[in-house]
This record gives structure tokens, sequence and C-alpha cells, in this order.
């Protein structure tokens, strides 16, 4: 299966998706699939914690074709909220490399990846027990403790973007 990056309006990247499922056609339906992965986070607001869920890929969806056929092109580019696709609008081409194996990462958490087990070390150095954080040890550029998130540098397409991936520490006994 491949999978073809297509850049929408950030934050209306749902509404995106629910306007081209419902402009293309049944049979479309049936062999595209839309990919927005998300993070859950805890967001602290006047002193309330409170969990909110975002984007991995704020502005970006994917969509999970054999082929990106003609028809479809035309209908996901027209829908409401469209930008452009990725790396170039008039050739899109399946996301491959590293790039694909980013998406892979985060598909593999499912629709919301939740936060990170971590432990620090003598040395106070990170180190990722399981979650969205394993594997991504090399991109983490900032970890605040106290907040619970660590910065992760990742790229699509020659684009480096910075993300905060919550994590839980836990004590080792």
């Amino acid at each position: 299966m491949n999978y073809y990056a297509l850049q929408v309006k950030t934050r209306s990247e749902e509404i995106y998706i629910k306007r081209a499922l419902l402009t293309l056609s049944e049979k479309d339906r049936k062999t595209a699939r839309f990919i927005f992965p998300k993070r859950r986070l805890v967001i602290r607001q006047h002193g309330v914690n409170k969990p909110q869920i975002e984007p991995v890929f704020p502005g970006y969806v994917f969509l999970e074709a054999e082929t990106l056929e003609n028809g479809v092109y035309w209908t996901l580019r027209t829908t409401a909220g469209f930008y452009r696709f990725l790396p170039d609008n008039r050739e899109p081409k399946p996301l491959e490399g590293r790039d694909l194996s980013t998406l892979n990462h985060f598909m593999a958490f499912g629709e919301v990846a939740d936060a990170s087990k971590v432990r620090f070390d003598e040395n106070d150095r990170i180190q990722i027990l399981e979650g969205p954080l394993k594997g991504l040890e090399g991109r983490i550029v900032k970890v605040d403790r106290r907040k619970g998130r660590a910065k992760v540098k990742l790229d699509m397409y020659k684009d480096q973007f910075a993300i905060d991936l919550a994590f839980e520490t836990l004590e080792i006994q």
C-alpha cells in the first residue's frame, strides 16, 4: 500500500477528511483510507491539568491507496481546505524511506499515541522504556520533566518541525 501526504488547513484536518469522504465516489471510499495520527498531551491551564488530543503532523493528512487515480486526485484537490500534495502538487509521489518509516512509527500506536514510559539514569539522561518516543531517542532536542514532555524534531519531505510528546516517569526501586 502507498501513502500520499496532503497539506491541508491546519486545525481543520478532520473537517477536510469529512468533506473529502463526502465528495469521493463510493468505489473510491472503499479503496482509499485517510490517516491522521494524533497524540495525547496534558495541558496545564490556570493550575488545572486538562487532557488534550493534538495532531502529530499539524496541517497534514495521509491517504492510503494503491495508486492515486486521476478522479481521486482532482476530488481531493478541489475539496475545501486543501493546499497541496507533497512533494509536488503536479506529480504527487508516495512516501518512501525515512518519511514512510516516521508515519509507520506513529501508525503502530493506533489512532492516538499515548504517553511514553521513561526513566532517567544517574546522569539525568532520559531512557525510553516503551511508547511513541521509543526509537526516536536521537531526535529528542529538549526534555521538560516538570511538564512531562519531550520535544522531538521530525522531518517530512525535507521540512523539519518539532512536536511535543508526553511521557510518564517510572521510578525504579
